[in-house]
């Protein structure tokens, strides 16, 4: 048991004694009382009493260490057979929910494209090959590191730097592992100008395919490689670092490079995962002239790899799934959230321009408050459908007036006022101002508030940390650049205050489609309000 568990037993036992002395000295004192003032038989209830007691602690006791005995047993029992089974269990679920989210998707090549790589990684998880990738920095020796496993030239040694352009895959099989190995040499990392940073990039993403991790070193870490390492196991490679070239130091220096790659490591990795090799030990030349190339001394990678795939292979495939099926989750997460973008932003549009409509048409104040209020409820209801959230008029309203208030509170609307009256001085002549400013003005604030309601529901209706006041200050940062402003003026001008003229009441549906769109909502909000 561990220290925490015995210190809470001492201090139960305690406990129990404490109270088992406490309880016997106020029994006893009971007793004298009852038997000299009472009946006897009383007092002997009461004994009787007192020995049950002592027993049930006795036997709380007892079960009580054997039960944490039991449960400890059963859990080093579980634990290596129970794990990988639960990482794949979760890798299978978490490749269905992919599949489930990527249906949603409406661009067909898109859909096709990540259901066949969900598909592909189902498959990988049910029989596919271990992944081990060879990573590191050009010319520390990873194709040398190929060949010596291999146990045949599959590449250039002694190669400059840059040689391996693109991942190249060799196959091994070890005993007592069913899958099929790939070993994957990939290009160099940190090499210098365009050419170099490309297959660094290539480097990198073969490396968070990869089951297992070997990354190839030939001193110790430098700041750069050590982010590189430090950012894959983040993101749960598992990894070995293989200090190469033993040959070319000495058994001290050997040691000294080693020691500090462990204690640079330890937050991350075991020390037995930094392995010391000689992938392609330089040549011996004899006293008699005669050149002996020694062998690759790669034993104790090669048991490490074993150790670990017959161990942990099963469970590192879970692993990498998992990852792969979050990453594929997040492509299509942000596929669908740019589609639901694009339509509740139509949904905006369509309802800034009702909102100005609505001023437009409606002469007095308070039935201006009425029907901007009808078109922002209304405008919320179908953003939320969009977002899969299905908000009834009541939810939608609150909704719309709480972010009205804000609007005012913030001095939004008088922004907003003041920056269409400016561009409309530069464009009105013959209209109505004021009036022009208000339907404007409506229309403006109406595209800030469907702005915002979509950060709302991109946020799973969450306004986040600053609330929505945060939000609506940022949509009305954005909106008020001076060509931005110029540009709606104009729309409007060519949408609605044109077309309706201010004058016109009697439209006809087909030859005005905003105030088409604008008459039955305010007829519906003007009937709910009559009836309130």
């Amino acid at each position: 048991m561990p220290i925490s568990r015995y210190l809470l037993l001492i201090f139960g036992i305690c406990l129990i004694l404490g109270l088992m002395i406490w309880l016997v000295s106020s029994l006893s004192a009971l007793y004298s009382q009852v038997i000299w003032s009472a009946n006897p038989i009383l007092a002997n209830l009461l004994l009787l009493l007192l020995i049950i007691l002592l027993g049930l602690a006795i036997f709380a006791f007892f079960y009580y260490t054997r039960f944490f005995q039991k449960s400890g047993k059963s859990r080093k029992k579980r634990r290596p057979l129970k794990i990988p089974l639960d990482k794949i269990e979760a890798a299978e679920a978490s490749i269905k929910s992919v599949q489930e989210q990527v249906t949603q998707i409406q661009d067909e090549v898109s859909k096709k494209a990540l259901l066949s790589r969900s598909q592909e990684m189902a498959l990988e998880l049910a029989k596919g090959n271990i992944q081990v990738v060879i990573f590191g920095t050009g010319s520390a020796g990873k194709t040398s590191l190929v060949n010596a496993l291999m146990g045949r030239m599959v590449g250039k040694v002694n190669a400059p730097m840059g040689t391996t352009e693109v991942g190249e895959t060799y196959h091994l099989k070890l005993d007592g592992i069913e899958r099929e190995i790939l070993i994957t040499d990939t290009p160099g990392i940190l090499e210098a100008g365009i050419a170099g940073s490309e297959r660094g990039k290539l480097a990198r993403s073969l490396a968070t395919d990869a089951n297992l991790l070997l990354f190839v070193l030939d001193n110790d870490l430098r700041q750069s490689e050590y982010q590189s390492l430090q950012a894959l196991i983040e993101i749960g490679k598992r990894s070995l670092i293989i200090l190469n070239k033993k040959d070319l130091y000495t058994a001290a220096d050997q040691n000294i490079i080693l020691a500090k790659l462990k204690d640079r490591v330890k937050l991350f990795l075991d020390a037995n995962d930094v392995i010391s090799i000689a992938a392609n030990p330089q040549s011996i030349k004899l006293k008699t002239g005669e050149i002996i190339q020694q062998e690759p001394d790669i034993m104790p990678l090669i048991r490490r790899i074993a150790l670990i795939l017959r161990s942990e292979g099963e469970e590192l495939i879970a692993d990498n799934i998992l990852l792969q099926s979050q990453r594929l989750g997040e492509e299509a997460r942000l596929l669908i959230d740019s589609q639901r973008k694009r339509e509740a932003e139509k949904i905006v549009e369509r309802f800034q321009w009702i909102g100005a409509g609505v001023i437009a048409v409606t002469p007095l104040p308070v039935i201006d408050l009425i029907a901007t209020a009808a078109v922002n409820t209304q405008m919320v209801i179908e953003i939320g459908k969009i977002y899969g959230c299905e908000l009834n008029s009541d939810r939608g309203r609150e909704l719309a007036l709480s972010l009205a208030k804000t609007l005012g509170s913030l001095g939004v609307v008088k922004g907003v006022i003041q920056l269409v009256s400016t561009a409309l001085q530069l464009n009105l002549a013959t209209l109505v101002v004021g009036r022009a400013i208000q339907a404007v003005s409506a229309a403006y604030l109406t595209r800030i508030a469907g702005k915002s309601f979509i950060e709302y529901f991109r946020q799973d209706q969450d306004w986040g940390d600053g609330g929505m006041t945060e939000v609506v200050q940022r949509q009305f940062q954005l909106t008020r650049r001076d060509e931005f402003v110029k540009q709606f003026v104009q729309d409007a001008f060519a949408k609605i205050i044109e077309p309706l003229n201010f004058n016109n009441t009697e439209l006809e549906e087909e030859e005005q489609p905003i105030a088409a769109d604008i008459k039955p909502l305010l007829k519906r909000y003007l009937d709910d309000w009559e009836d309130e």
